[in-house]
C-alpha cells in the first residue's frame, strides 16, 4: 500500500496548514514512481477542493496514521 500525504494551506488563511491523506494505492493506481513525480490523483483531488493550497506532499509506503507512519516514508 502507498498512501499519498498532502500539506494542505487554506487560501484564506495561508498560516492553517494540516497534513490529509489524499489517496492510497488501494483504492487508487498509485505507483512509487507516480507518487514520487507529483501523481495525477492529486492533481484531481486539488481540482476538487479549490479553496486549498497544496504546500507540499510525501509518500508512505503503509498504513499512515495521523502524524506517524506505521511503515516508513520516503
Amino acid at each position: 500500500m502507498i498512501e499519498i500525504i498532502a500539506v494542505l494551506c487554506n487560501l484564506l488563511s495561508p498560516a492553517n496548514c494540516y497534513e490529509q491523506t489524499v489517496t492510497t494505492s488501494d483504492f487508487a493506481d498509485v505507483s512509487m514512481q507516480s507518487c514520487l513525480m507529483g501523481v495525477p490523483q492529486l492533481a484531481e483531488w486539488m481540482k476538487q477542493h479549490p479553496a486549498e493550497r497544496l504546500a507540499a506532499w510525501r509518500c508512505v509506503i503503509g498504513k499512515w496514521d495521523g502524524g506517524r507512519a506505521i511503515a516508513r516514508d520516503l
